[in-house]
């Protein structure tokens, strides 16, 4: 359920407004799902996916 109160005073002003200390915000490390949207990464999953296909057929066809 959504809290609706409504608060009294606003928060303080952030003092910490310098231009280094926003950059430094925005460096923020990022997860899993942006490593995976590279493009050499899903290069090289997707060879190793193909190695494995082609080796799971050639078990299963051919042996």
């Amino acid at each position: 359920m959504l809290d609706t109160t409504t608060q009294s005073d606003p928060a303080p002003p952030d003092e910490r407004d310098t231009a280094a200390e926003r950059r430094e915000a925005a460096d923020e490390p990022r997860g899993c799902l942006f490593a995976l949207s590279q493009p050499p990464l899903m290069i090289f999953l997707a060879v190793i996916g193909g190695l494995l296909l082609m080796a799971s057929l050639h078990d299963l066809l051919l042996l």
